[in-house]
């Protein structure tokens, strides 16, 4: 397995992470005292605030980055890409997606375009090399 194939499936479970940190409040409490409400999960998590409304957000974002990220690194191994640069990229593009999440967490806005968008131009850079 190459190291661009383990970033796929880690940038698979990131959105699952997101997903516990903005569940992570409500576990444990019953539903009638704010808990999560599993029998209308979605309707609980559009009603979060703060950072637990933000890693919500977080966790549908990476689920929207997902498709050019996968489809970037089958199209570079199909190619038959030199893999170190996939395995770059790749690995560039989970640290970011990373630090994006925190930055999400966080509230800082401006620094997690920055980083949504040098996301991006790993996954585009996938296409190319």
């Amino acid at each position: 397995m190459t190291l661009a194939e383990i970033c796929l499936l880690a940038a698979c479970l990131l959105p699952v992470f997101c997903a516990g940190i903005a569940k992570s409040r409500g576990l444990g409490k019953p539903r009638r005292e704010g808990g999560f409400d599993n029998h209308n999960p979605r309707e609980w998590l559009a009603s979060l605030q703060g950072w637990q409304a933000r890693a919500h957000a977080a966790q549908l974002n990476s689920f929207e980055a997902l498709p050019l990220f996968i489809a970037g690194v089958l199209v570079a191994q199909h190619h038959h890409a030199v893999q170190h640069t996939v395995n770059a990229l790749a690995a560039a593009f989970v640290a970011l997606r990373i630090g994006f999440i925190w930055a999400y967490l966080v509230d800082r806005a401006s620094l997690r375009s920055v980083l949504w968008t040098l996301g991006l131009a790993c996954c585009v850079g996938l296409f190319f090399v």
